[in-house]
Parts: structure tokens; sequence; C-alpha cells
């Protein structure tokens, strides 16, 4: 038990340890914290009840990091040589640990509020794999907020914290028998030991409010626990159904996939209708845009005029009323436009080892003599793009391959969109002299935090997420005007994508509305504009081209050609994801799959897409788990592969 001791001034009659001193600063801090990204949230995000159980769970979190951020404390104790413990230089630098301490505590919680209003979500994987692009992730803080300034006041903070409260401590210089080193080794061992086995991250989800279980989190408890979890096991977190029973289930809904794909030269040679195609393209141009969330459209109801080109553009196109991301990152959106596959938990496949040589479109389109691109506007080491197309016979062209001539302006996240629009129509001009068709990724990156671009081009200031949406549209706008004066311009088929939402924030696991993007076919001279409504997923987009290309093997992936879909009236469906929960969507309703095997279905509004709990559909659940658990399997057998050889 820990003694208070009694001081001889009357106005500090007890006096604590240092060890407990330092854990209470933390308490209040991460309290101060958890009540701030509450108001941040909206305080009537949360009922009475579920701020309360909130906080309670978040106190439970903060004690057990404690356990982990005591042992530092608990292990000088125990090293530190009875002779030095009354020095007065051994203050001094008790002092110091504590300044130092303070400021981490300190810098955490501000780490943790800009993290929130970029994902609504305590640290989690995406924090850890930031760690791993320090270049990309420090740039783009120092180019957003004002660095040096905030580590200055969160000194200062940390100091009048410490001169503030110092009175109420006390330092333990007394000798330390072996016995009370026994005790102290003891608790060094038994606290961290103890902490791993009753608290784990998922007593987060106590609530199916969202919200109340992010604010439940500790930031350090849940990035330890992301770092260890940044790949899931399907089989070992996820309900399962007999493989056997899962094939015929995906068969049963059209989903005809060949679970272990032979080689592409025995495959049968098909051309499928080309649906409202007139012809086939020569070309395509696949645009993803980052975080363009179809909020941001005229043609999907905004009203704030931010996407003008597009807008009008929608009026010479088919526009995709109701496509749904698979996902909330990046690489997530690059799975869905290259492999085709459901989100498999944890980590995306662009991240994942063995992930060469994938039946992508890139690798299959190569190998029927196409020329196949990756073109991108930042450093494509990040998030192991180039690694990951270059083995999928891509040609990468990322920032580092731009003449400096051709860029008008830059930041740490990529060049302006402008000059990577600019750089890849050169590509396609060169590669017209070859005759050679085309298909060539585009990944844009102006619409991504800091948010600046070129002075003078549209209407709204820099360092805004409406002004990047703006000027993203501007020069998506003159992208398209350019190339119509190019001769490859009538033969290609220009596809434009997000690749993932701006926010993901909702009082649900997997917010409905967060995931919605538009999806625009844009090819005057082949295509007429349409409208089409059915609900549709971004996997479906590999197949949709591989079929109107009139090439092989469209049927390698999990998604729908779509405009097949349509005259054959297969289900509608799509897959939304975060890392850890996988979600089903079909005839209005959500399956969402958890980890601990946890199946929960959502009512979604067929306008607002709000969702409701609901009762669980069996029908609809094995439909989930058999998509998720094939594709986690194919992935784990290396089924994705290209070339496989079939299991005997």
């Amino acid at each position: 038990m820990i003694k208070l001791v009694k001081a001889s001034s009357k106005n500090t009659p007890y006096k604590i340890p240092f060890i407990v001193f330092m854990s209470a600063i933390a308490i209040a801090i991460w309290l101060l914290l958890r009540l701030i990204l509450w108001v941040d949230v909206g305080v009537n995000q949360l009922s009475i009840v579920q701020a309360f159980k909130a906080f309670a769970v978040g106190l439970w979190f903060d004690l057990n990091a404690l356990c982990y951020l005591a042992t530092p404390f608990l292990l000088m104790s125990l090293c530190l040589p009875n002779r030095w413990r009354n020095k007065s230089w051994m203050d001094k630098l008790r002092w110091t640990v504590a300044f130092f301490v303070t400021f981490a505590l300190v810098f955490g919680a501000v780490s943790e509020y800009i993290f929130w209003q970029e994902f609504t979500t305590r640290f989690n994987f995406i924090a850890v794999d930031y760690l791993i692009y320090t270049k990309e992730v420090i740039g783009n803080i120092r180019e957003s907020y004002p660095v040096p300034l905030i580590l200055l006041v969160i000194a200062l903070v940390a100091l009048a914290i410490l001169l503030g409260l110092s009175r109420l401590v006390i330092f333990d210089t007394a000798h330390k028998p072996f016995k009370q080193k026994a005790k102290i080794l003891i608790a060094l061992i038994l606290l961290p030991v103890i902490s791993f086995q009753v608290a784990n991250v998922d007593q987060m989800e106590f609530s199916k409010n969202a919200y109340a279980n992010e604010l439940a989190g500790n930031g350090i408890f849940s990035f330890s626990a992301a770092a260890r979890r940044n790949e899931l096991d399907y089989d070992k977190f996820y309900k399962t159904i007999p493989q056997a029973q899962a094939i015929i289930t995906l068969r049963a809904i059209g989903s005809n996939r060949q679970i272990s794909p032979s080689q592409l030269s025995s495959a049968a040679e098909h051309k499928t209708a080309l649906g409202p195609f007139k012809r086939s393209p020569k070309n395509v141009v696949l645009i993803s845009v980052e975080s363009l969330s179809a909020e941001y459209l005229g043609i999907y109801g905004n009203q704030k005029n931010l996407t003008p080109y597009l807008d009008k553009l929608a009026d010479e196109s088919v526009v995709f009323d109701k496509l749904f991301a698979t996902g909330t990152r990046t690489v997530r959106g690059l799975d869905a436009l290259s492999i085709a596959t459901p989100p498999i938990p944890g980590q995306a496949i662009v991240h994942r080892p063995s992930s060469d040589h994938l039946a992508t479109i890139g690798e299959l389109l190569r190998a029927q003599h196409y020329q196949t691109y990756f073109i991108y506007g930042g450093y494509g080491v990040f998030d192991s793009m180039n690694a990951y197309f270059s083995s999928n016979n891509y040609q990468v062209i990322d920032r580092t391959d731009f003449d400096a001539k051709t860029i008008q302006t830059e930041n740490v996240w990529g060049v302006d969109d402008e000059s990577l629009f600019n750089n890849a129509i050169k590509i396609f001009d060169e590669n017209e002299q070859t005759h050679q068709p085309f298909f060539a990724h585009i990944m844009t990156t102006s619409n991504h935090r800091p948010y600046t671009f070129p002075e003078g081009k549209i209407d709204l200031p820099q360092g805004s997420r409406d002004g990047a949406v703006k000027y993203t549209d501007y020069a998506i706008g003159n992208f398209i005007e350019n190339a119509k004066s190019k001769p490859w311009f009538k033969d290609t088929l220009f596809v434009i994508v997000a690749d993932h939402c701006a926010s993901v924030a909702g009082k649900t696991k997997l917010p409905v509305d967060k995931y919605h993007i538009p999806l625009f076919l844009y090819a005057p001279d082949m295509l007429p504009a349409r409208h089409y409504s059915r609900l549709a997923s971004q996997i479906d987009i590999v197949p949709t081209l591989l079929d109107v290309l009139g090439t092989q093997n469209a049927t390698q992936f999990y998604g729908q050609s779509l405009f097949k879909a349509e005259v054959e009236k297969l289900p509608e469906r799509a897959f939304i994801s975060n890392y850890q929960s996988l979600g089903y969507l079909k005839n209005d309703t959500l399956i969402v799959l958890s980890p601990k095997r946890k199946a929960e279905a959502y009512q979604v509004h067929v306008d607002s897409y709000d969702s409701t709990p609901t009762k669980l559909d069996e029908t609809l659940v094995n439909e989930a788990i058999a998509y998720y658990q094939t594709a986690s399997r194919a992935y784990k057998a290396g089924e994705l592969k290209l070339t496989v050889k079939k299991s005997e």
C-alpha cells in the first residue's frame, strides 16, 4: 500500500511518492484528452449512460497503460545504488526525467488529438504504419501545423505542471534493503504481465456507439495493440463456415470466381457484351482521386460548387449513383482497383509479403500486350506502392521521375495534380508512337493535408479541404480538356473514382455514408451518358474494365462485371471495412463481421444511409463469411497469383 508522507509545511500536509505523482499526471492528462475528444465529436453523440461507461472503461485502460509506463521507474528504483539516493544531483536528474515524461505525455495527447481530427479514432494500425514512413508523415505535419510553436507550448505546459505541483512530491531517498528490492522486482514483472492477461483492446467494444468505444480507448494501449495485431488471421478471429459451403454460397449468388485459377493461356477465351459501349476502347486511364467523397460533388447533392467540372462532365458520362469504397485508406483503394478482392482483415494486400505477380489488372493486361503504368504524384516508396505495382507488371512512375521544370508546386505529400496530369499526358503521347494500347492508373495527392496547390487557379484559399477538392476538380478538368486534342483521346476510356472518403467518423463501426464515392466512366466517342443506379462495389471496377476491353479472365475476380450484372440481374452488394470490421451490404442490410467471431446486422436507410441494429439474417451472414473467408484463404494459399498449381 502506498503511504502518504506527512510534510512539515502547513500548506502541504501530505506529500506523495514520485512514481505516484507521475502516474497522477498521466491519468489527469488522459482524462482531459478524453473530455476534449468528447466535446470535439459532440456531447450529444453519446447518451449519459454511454458517456459514463466510456469514461469508466477509459479509466480501466489508463490504469493498464500505467502498468507498462511504471516499469521504467520501478527499474530505475531497483537499479539505483543506495549511496546515490539522497544526492542533490539525483534530485535534479529526477526532475529532468519528470519534465521529459510530462512533455511526452502532453505531446502524445496533442498527437492523438491531431490523429482524431483525421480519423476520429484512437491510435490504430495507421499510426503504426506512419512510424515507417516518417519522412512523409513528419513533413506533412510540419507543412500543416506550426510545429516549433506547438513544441514550445507543450514544453511550457509541462514545465508549468511540474512547477505548480512540485510541492506535493517527495523523493524516496531511503536505502533499499534486499527485501524491499525484491518487492520492487516482483512488481516490475507482475504489473505488465497481469495487465497483458486481464486487459485487451477488444474491451473497447462495449457499446453500439463507435464514438463511445473510441473515447474509451487509451492511445498508448491502442497503439501497442495495433502494433501486435497489424495482421489479423481471418480463421483465427472471425466466424467461419465449411469451405465447400462457402464456395457453393458464392456460386449461388453469381460469384463464379475460379478459386484456384489456372494458367492465363489455358483460360477460356471470351468477350462479354459491351453493355452501353458502342465499341471497345483501346486504352484506359483510371484516375483514383485522393479522398474524394461523393458528398463533395454537386451531382451527389453538394451545394458548395466544389466540383464544377466534374458536375458538368457527369452530363457526358456514365455516373454510378451507389458505388462504395472498400476501406478507409489509399492502400485499400489500390487493392480494390488492382486485385479486386474483398478487403481482408489487417493490412492491405499492397503492404503484405508475397504480393508479387498477383492476378491484377496490370499483370493480366501486360500479358495481353498492353503497356501498363502506375503514375503517382508522391513518393511511391510510401505504403509500398512502388514495390507492389512494379512486382505486378506496371511501369511505375512517381514524382522522382518528373522533370523539375514540369512541376509548378509541391509539398511533402506530392506534386500538384496539374503537374501530375501534364506528365501523364507526356507519357501517353510517347506511348502513342508505339501504337501499343495502354492502361494507366493515376493516383492524385493534392486533396490531402496540407491542402496546398498553385495560386490563382480557383476561388478558394489553400490550406482547406474545400479548396483542395476544388483544385483537384480543376486539375482533372484541365487534364481532360488537354487530352481532347490528342490522337489517343477518341479511343480512350477515362475512369474517375475515389480511393476512399475523406472522413470515416460515425456512430456505427462502419458508417455506410462514409464509404460512398463517385465513379464516372467517360468516353464520349463510344459511351452514351446515363446513370447507373444499382448498388456497386469498388472491387467491381476491374472486372468491368476487362470485360469492356474484351480481354480474358475477368472471372478471376470477386467483383462483378457491372454491365453484365445489370443485364443478368445479379444480386447487388457492396463491401466496406476498416482494418478489423468487415461489412457486407445487401438488401439495405449491413452485416458486420468482427474479431472474437462476432456478427452484427444493421438496417440501412435507403436515402441517408443511417444504420440501426436489426436481427441477423443467417443467409446474409453466410454470404458475408463466404466472401471474406475465401478471399483471406485465397491470399494465404497463393491462389491470388496469376499462375498457381491447383491443389491436389
